[in-house]
């Protein structure tokens, strides 16, 4: 059963929403149809953060529990919405006292042309929403994705810092169960679709719903978290005849763990499953710290990334270097093929029509098995890759029995480097396998100049990465014998 219309929660009030196109983003219905201008909009691609806003959601572990996550209303579709609260700047505040988050940043004199500020405010909110007492780093995590050009982070950084523990307890909080409740009863409700302009947007709840409008509309577009999707709209001012948003299907936003594999769901956000790759692979879990900001974490999927087969796309290297396997379903039936045999050509794929990402499955590492990863990219935080590399080696002693080099940023698809591995297979590993293998990457690729790097930056620096992780392996091993020697000793 369908019901055409979508339901959600702004603030503490409950929205019904018909006969809207559903191209229209939160950051434009919050602006053009609620009136409510507090929400900024400063690049329409979710990479400022004035637009931020937060959503409430049944916690997936304990529906009981709300999480609080903040996003780039901007780049959300209004669809999307469906089933959680919105919560805006607006409403913070009760009656003429400020809210915690707002409060200090004007005890912090945080505020200087205010444009920013909404935004600022929003993300400190949902940080202190699951955490009363950040710590800097982590403030700085939850505002990396926000822009100050009146260069006044210390202030707002402070304000952020700022305890919440002893804060008056919020609308929020005192509305808490009776929110759990309200959606609760929306997930409960029909699957959600709507309609306006002649464009249609629908979001199934299970698997076999999302086959079969795939198979009844094979033209139809997919989308998660929409972080680059969206762009299409806000900035090609494209439009979508048919959305299909995957983020309600229940088999596609679970996280597992067998002996041998960690299986994520392709429409699970980054936020949902960092910690556990984290714990596995470190340098996997700092490189997608990278990808975007929090608010994009917050709604990018491992899936997209994926599926939108970008020859810059940052995690498609990493597990293809993993050697990482995805299983791919249509109509009940499923395949499951290497990551590395999905991508043919520019922005070409082997789906097949009417056949979607179920999900990923990444090996866990063995003894002797190394993942380096290394993003080249203009800025630290919330930046596209000129260059992404992922070297995965298995030695015994020195020798390495088993390599995979791959790159992004380097050729239409994400690829490996063929002739460079062969260079270092079953070979020690020195200065010298390293200096061939730096060599023979020249005939695995040749990069194309753009606005990020020219070609010769990019192969300079992906034979340099080579060596970089020779060294930092030789560092790592030889403090290993060290520490070793010591225990020993003792």
């Amino acid at each position: 059963m369908v019901a055409n219309t979508i339901k959600f929660l702004l603030n503490n009030e409950l929205v019904k929403i018909e006969n809207l196109d559903p191209n229209k983003t939160v950051l434009q219905y919050l602006r053009e149809e609620q009136f409510k201008s507090g929400t900024k909009e400063g690049c329409a691609s979710g990479d400022c953060g004035a637009c931020t806003v937060v959503l409430a959601e049944l916690d997936s572990e304990n529906p009981a529990q709300l999480s609080y996550k903040s996003i780039n209303s901007c780049i959300t579709f209004v669809g999307n919405l469906h089933g959680k609260q919105l919560i805006t700047v607006e409403d913070l505040k009760e009656g003429a006292q400020l809210h915690h988050a707002q409060q200090t940043i004007v005890d912090n004199h945080g505020s200087q042309c205010g444009f920013c500020t909404p935004g600022f405010v929003m993300s400190s909110f949902a940080l202190h929403k699951q955490n009363n007492k950040p710590n800097r780093a982590e403030v700085l995590e939850a505002l990396a994705g926000n822009l100050c050009r009146c260069t006044g982070y210390r202030s707002i950084i402070e304000a952020a810092i700022t305890s919440s523990e002893s804060a008056a307890e919020d609308s929020f909080a005192k509305h808490y169960q009776q929110t759990v409740a309200a959606l609760t009863e929306l997930q409960q409700s029909p699957t959600p679709a709507l309609a306006g302009n002649g464009h249609h947007y629908i979001a199934p709840k299970n698997i076999d719903e999302l086959a079969t409008e795939l198979t009844n509309e094979p033209t139809s577009m997919l989308v998660a978290g929409g972080t680059d999707l969206a762009l299409s709209v806000t900035q090609n001012l494209a439009t979508i005849d048919k959305l299909v948003y995957v983020g309600n299907v229940a088999e596609l936003t679970t996280i597992e763990e067998t002996d041998d594999e960690i299986i994520i769901g392709s429409a699970l956000p980054y936020s949902e499953f960092i910690d556990t790759l984290h714990h596995y692979y470190p340098d996997l879990g700092e490189m997608i710290e990278r990808i975007g900001s929090k608010q994009v974490r917050n709604t990018g999927t491992l899936g997209g990334n994926v599926g939108n087969a970008s020859p810059i796309g940052d995690m498609p290297p990493a597990l293809i270097a993993l050697g990482a396997t995805m299983t791919l379903h249509v109509q009940g039936q499923e395949r499951t093929i290497l990551v590395e045999d999905y991508f043919v050509d520019y922005k070409k794929t082997v789906l097949k029509s009417s056949e979607f990402i179920k999900s990923i499955q990444i090996p866990k590492p063995t003894k002797g098995q190394t993942l380096k990863l290394y993003k080249i990219s203009k800025r630290i935080d919330d930046d596209i890759s000129a260059v992404l590399a992922a070297f995965f080696i298995e030695q015994t002693g020195q020798k390495v029995t088993n390599v995979r080099l791959a790159f992004g940023g380097m050729a239409a698809i994400p690829k490996r480097g063929p002739a460079a591995e062969a260079a270092l297979i079953n070979e020690d590993l020195t200065k010298e396998s390293v200096a061939r293998a730096k060599t023979a990457l020249a005939t695995d690729f040749q990069p194309m100049s753009d606005v990020r790097a020219s070609d010769k930056y990019r192969m300079t620096v992906a034979q340099n990465l080579i060596e970089k992780c020779y060294l930092e392996l030789q560092s790592t091993n030889a403090r290993e014998v060290i520490e070793t020697r010591v225990v020993n000793y003792a």
